[in-house]
């Protein structure tokens, strides 16, 4: 996946959460002995900064998979919009040898990923996430990307390769900004998967998603059915609903739930 890749058209396919595969690794959904957690389960510990007052995010990615320059810019950028770390967000780059070429499934992102973390995703007064970008596609093919616990996803270069328009609208960097946004919108919790907004944003047929489609966090941002997209920029921005619910579980007036801090 080197990239002086072809730009891309349009977005239309990215993350499709469906009963047995989507953005989401529903086989990780359960709160593990290991402290693993859930998507959004350290949504707190991101949001605040009463603990943990700088925030790492680890990149490790297959030789020719490292990601774009502006992906890893972009979220930061965002994470710094909702996320109180005084101390900074920085972003660590390591080339792995993940030993997997072809398919992975939730467990096998959650598995590897845990053997190459860097560190325990609670160091110290240091919370630490971890993005994979490794070699081959997820079980779903049409999936780009996909959240498996409180502190690791994954990014699937060779589909978001595929993911590129007859255009070149969006380009495989847009694709690729999006969808990196996208999946830390899961970390940090949203669409209600450790809360529930009292904004009627979620699509009903699509759980854990956005119903608006200029909000980075729309259903489909994230599955390669993205070719059926029209033409204009990719959503990279959370909505105004998406972030008042960030807002609110910040400052304790959302309930929240399945946390691993506090």
């Amino acid at each position: 996946m080197a990239h002086g890749r072809i730009p891309s058209l349009v977005l239309v396919t990215m993350l499709v959460l469906v009963p047995t595969s989507g953005c989401l690794g529903e086989d990780g959904l359960d709160v593990f002995p290991e402290k693993k957690g859930i998507p959004g389960g350290l949504t707190l510990a991101c949001l605040r900064d009463s603990s943990f007052t700088s925030l790492v995010v680890e990149i490790d990615h297959a030789p020719g998979y490292r990601p774009y320059t502006s992906s890893a810019e972009l979220l930061v950028e965002r994470l710094e919009q909702v996320c109180e770390k005084p101390g900074g967000i920085s972003v660590q780059y390591s080339e792995v040898n993940f030993g997997q070429q072809d398919s992975w499934s939730a467990q096998d992102v959650r598995d590897r990923g845990w053997d190459h973390k860097d560190g325990s995703p609670m160091d110290g007064s240091t919370l630490r996430w971890q993005i994979l970008f490794p070699e081959g596609t997820y079980e779903d093919d049409s999936v780009l990307g996909v959240a498996v616990d409180a502190s690791t996803m994954a990014l699937f270069g060779d589909s978001i390769e595929q993911a590129d328009g007859l255009l070149g609208r969006p380009s495989v960097e847009d694709v690729e900004n999006s969808v990196i946004v996208h999946e830390a919108g899961h970390l940090l919790g949203l669409v209600n998967l450790v809360y529930q907004s009292p904004t009627n944003h979620e699509d009903p047929e699509h759980p854990g998603h956005s119903n608006n489609d200029e909000s980075v966090m729309y259903w489909a941002i994230e599955s390669t059915g993205l070719r059926n997209f029209i033409t204009g920029d990719l959503p990279t921005e959370f909505d105004a609903d998406d972030l008042a619910d960030l807002a609110g579980l910040a400052s304790g007036d959302i309930a929240v739930r399945d946390q691993l801090w506090p």
